[in-house]
């Protein structure tokens, strides 16, 4: 099986228990795994035999633009769900941070798996 990947994905969204976080949206960094067989599209050099990274980039900025949750681990369920039912992928691993989360670090986040990679 392959890997097509997206990896540090800005994503803005309204996320975060505190009150403060609840007014304004902030940028999240989203990287993603997706298992893949490429072998049709390498042989045809044609978009539709393979995963549209562009297509599930904007497909998960869209969402997360209209979502409200609390926690990281929310968000990243719901966007891992969203990809496996609109995409038809059977394994993905997602990992979303959150860079203002804790002072001095660069980025507190979550990293999730779902599915299989048979």
């Amino acid at each position: 099986m392959d890997t097509i990947y997206i990896q540090d994905l800005a994503i803005e969204t309204l996320i975060g228990v505190h009150a403060h976080e609840r007014t304004t949206p902030q940028v999240l960094r989203l990287s993603l795994e997706l298992a893949a067989d490429t072998r049709a599209a390498a042989v045809s050099d044609d978009i539709s035999q393979t995963l549209d990274y562009h297509a599930i980039a904007r497909r998960i900025t869209e969402y997360a633009a209209d979502t409200e949750c609390f926690l990281l681990e929310a968000l990243a369920e719901q966007l891992a769900m969203l990809v496996m039912a609109e995409f038809d992928v059977s394994w993905l691993r997602l990992t979303l941070g959150k860079p203002a989360a804790i002072p001095l670090a660069r980025e507190a986040g979550v990293t999730i798996e779902r599915g299989s990679r048979d």
